[in-house]
């Protein structure tokens, strides 16, 4: 069945068509204002600044519906894919708790904060605080607009993938932290809180939209997921534009399969370490 399942993913993704790349616009990074920011949905536009609260009510105002039908999944895949999410939180929970606590053990003894809770946006356009452990310095959204701002080589890269392969921000343990994907286990609370998911598209931030254009209304129809097709295809060693498209695909194509081919391939790709960092 996997392999089955991988190679109609793969063929699927050579056809899908992502958004125009913005790679290469020098004018839009991580400081550009919300004011400046496009987005796009259900063949409308609506441009102007992305509220801190109430994003989902300003969506519908919008936009009427922040959830086309057509992209809504039917009753037996959503009570089967929560079902799944909360039997599958519950077995990783008990699974790496002799891991979590350890962790959190070494950041409180090494006076490190242990959570790092950062707003992402989720299903219907709903803000959520994203919870991981905790990887870089303190103040890290500043070191990083001074780094973009001093560093051109360093912006193109941000602009190009939103990830910096060698990030000075990154602390020791949080490099390892990253590498095993061990700093992604606290979104287990998110998907308890139904926030997130198992598998869905990658948690992106409220300025990270403007690179959904025209299928922004495909990704609010779905809830960010801890792992997806993006985590197994590549993850930060993926172009944003790729990973667009990546997420594009699974809204449009979620089933309870395809949902268990990415948690099973998720295994391999996080044991071989590809991609993360």
């Amino acid at each position: 069945m996997q392999a089955n399942v991988e190679s109609k993913v793969r063929s699927d993704l050579r056809r899908v068509q992502g958004v125009p790349d913005l790679s290469n616009d020098q004018s839009l990074d991580s400081t550009t204002p919300p004011e400046r920011l496009v987005v796009l949905a259900g063949g409308r536009a609506w441009e102007g600044a992305l509220p801190e609260a109430g994003f989902e009510e300003a969506f519908e105002r919008h936009h009427h519906s922040a959830i086309p039908a057509e992209f809504a999944p039917d009753w037996l895949n959503a009570v089967g894919k929560r079902s799944l999410d909360i039997a599958g939180s519950i077995v990783l929970t008990v699974i790496f708790a002799p891991v979590m606590l350890p962790i959190m053990l070494f950041m409180l003894l090494h006076g490190k904060s242990i959570i790092y809770k950062h707003k992402r946006v989720g299903r219907g356009g709903r803000i959520f605080e994203c919870f991981k452990f905790c990887t870089m310095v303190p103040d890290a959204d500043k070191v990083l607009q001074d780094l973009l701002h001093n560093n051109p080589v360093l912006k193109t890269e941000w602009l190009r993938t939103q990830k910096l392969r060698n990030d000075p921000r990154v602390t020791r343990i949080g490099r390892f932290l990253r590498r095993t994907s061990l700093d992604e286990l606290p979104q287990i609370w998110n998907v308890l809180q139904g926030e997130m998911s198992l598998v869905g598209p990658r948690p992106i931030t409220r300025e990270e939209l403007m690179r959904y254009g025209r299928n922004t209304a495909v990704y609010l129809a779905s809830k960010p997921g801890i792992t997806g097709l993006w985590q197994v295809s590549g993850r930060s060693d993926t172009d944003y534009r790729r990973r667009v498209a990546m997420d594009v695909y699974y809204v449009r194509n979620r089933k309870f399969r395809l949902d268990l081919y990415i948690l099973f391939k998720t295994i391999s790709v996080v044991l071989g370490g590809g991609g993360a960092y």
